[in-house]
């Protein structure tokens, strides 16, 4: 950990987050490396972690408290926010991302006296299935980021339809306090990369099509019904899975059984368990003909702007934030999804979701020069709509507007 002293006359923003580099697991960690990096330029930036120790001056990491071994999962992550809290004295704002540090930034509003904003990337009430990860932590879990919303100065969604998510779940909420900033994406780093290295050294074939997936393996993101959808792709076509992390040993047992049933059927099924460095997986995204998004949930869905970035055509759910990222017939193609309305987010008609995912990779598996074109308009859309700089610019008159000053 190395601590850099703060600038004269410099707005001191703390940043509070389960995930930071190299210790990066989805979107909400992407998030704040680069606004961190954005900000940097803009504040003095300080980032509070978990995990290992970092080397990054201005950025401390926590470990779980040793008393605490052994805990459930959501009471360590408590215990390590209050350290976090801890952390930030001499903040001038205290900027929280995820439930596991919106107690942090809660905590450190009331101690230290400095305005709290909160980035909605996910919500509890929204994620039911993780009763089954968390036990009786689920009901902390929801306790920490009901408290750090309602008590929020501001709290950021990263799309018009997280913001609807956040007033529907949170009516105490004032809707005055909800601003919608999307999330952003690097279009300098995530660019076409038409190397073969890492397609080779992975056993795709470049010269065949593919439809490509990146994401944890969990109920939100609906890896499922891609794998059932794909029993009706041409036999030509690959499907590469850049898929790990499961939530529970039930969702990791279907997808298993899954992927081995499209293997004993049809080649080209390759599956990566471990997480890729972004650059092998910016190539694997380059090589893919159709990259596929069958979330059931998703706040907004950074991953479809990284496919869009390298110049891949999309089909995506049309649900949460995804038909603001994903232009429909211009970057790709939406399936539409009717929804429970129990916070499960899983579709009333599963076959039908899953046939209609089916047609829409296929309209484009059949369409190569509109498939590519649709890459191209993408990129175009990233870069001229979705830049970092532009965002965390925002993001600083949101911390002006809140009260925060250096």
């Amino acid at each position: 950990m190395t601590d850099s002293a703060p600038a004269t006359g410099t707005l001191r923003v703390d940043l509070l987050t389960r995930e930071y580099p190299p210790e990066v697991y989805g979107g909400a960690g992407v998030h704040v490396e680069y606004l961190a990096r954005e900000l940097r330029g803009l504040a003095d930036v300080r980032v509070h972690c978990f995990g290992a120790a970092r080397t990054e001056p201005g950025v401390t990491a926590y470990a779980e408290p040793a008393g605490l071994a052994g805990a459930n999962a959501a009471l360590r992550t408590m215990g390590v926010d209050l350290e976090m809290a801890a952390g930030c004295a001499g903040a001038d704002v205290v900027h929280s991302h995820t439930w596991y540090a919106n107690l942090a930034g809660h905590t450190a509003k009331l101690l230290h006296g400095v305005p709290h904003v909160v980035t909605a990337h996910s919500l509890e009430p929204l994620r039911p299935w993780k009763a089954e990860q968390l036990g009786g932590g689920y009901a902390l879990s929801s306790w920490c980021e009901r408290t750090a919303y309602e008590a929020a100065d501001a709290i950021v969604a990263v799309s018009a339809g997280m913001r609807a998510d956040v007033l529907a779940a949170y009516p105490a909420v004032d809707p005055d306090r909800v601003r919608v900033l999307h999330n952003g994406i690097d279009t300098v780093q995530y660019a076409p990369d038409t190397g073969t290295d890492v397609v080779d050294r992975l056993g795709i074939d470049p010269t065949r099509p593919s439809v490509v997936y990146v994401g944890r393996i969990t109920r939100q993101k609906g890896l499922p019904y891609l794998l059932r959808a794909a029993r009706e792709l041409p036999a030509d076509t690959q499907l590469v899975l850049l898929a790990g992390a499961p939530d529970t040993p039930d969702i990791a047992a279907e997808v298993e059984g899954l992927v081995a049933e499209l293997r004993a059927n049809r080649s080209g099924v390759v599956w990566v368990a471990e997480m890729l460095p972004k650059p092998e997986v910016i190539q694997v995204l380059t090589h893919a003909t159709v990259f596929a998004c069958p979330s059931v949930y998703e706040p907004m869905g950074i991953v479809n702007l990284e496919a869009m970035a390298c110049e891949t055509a999309v089909v995506a759910t049309a649900t949460g934030g995804i038909p603001e990222v994903v232009a429909d017939g211009e970057t790709g193609l939406l399936v539409p999804i009717d929804q429970a309305t129990d916070g499960s987010g899983r579709p009333l008609d599963p076959a039908r979701f899953v046939a209609d995912l089916a047609a829409a990779v296929n309209t484009l598996l059949a369409d190569p020069a509109r498939t590519a074109e649709f890459g191209r308009a993408g990129r175009r859309r990233a870069v001229a709509h979705f830049s970092w700089d532009a965002i965390a610019a925002r993001t600083l008159d949101l911390y002006r507007s809140v009260g925060a000053t250096g």
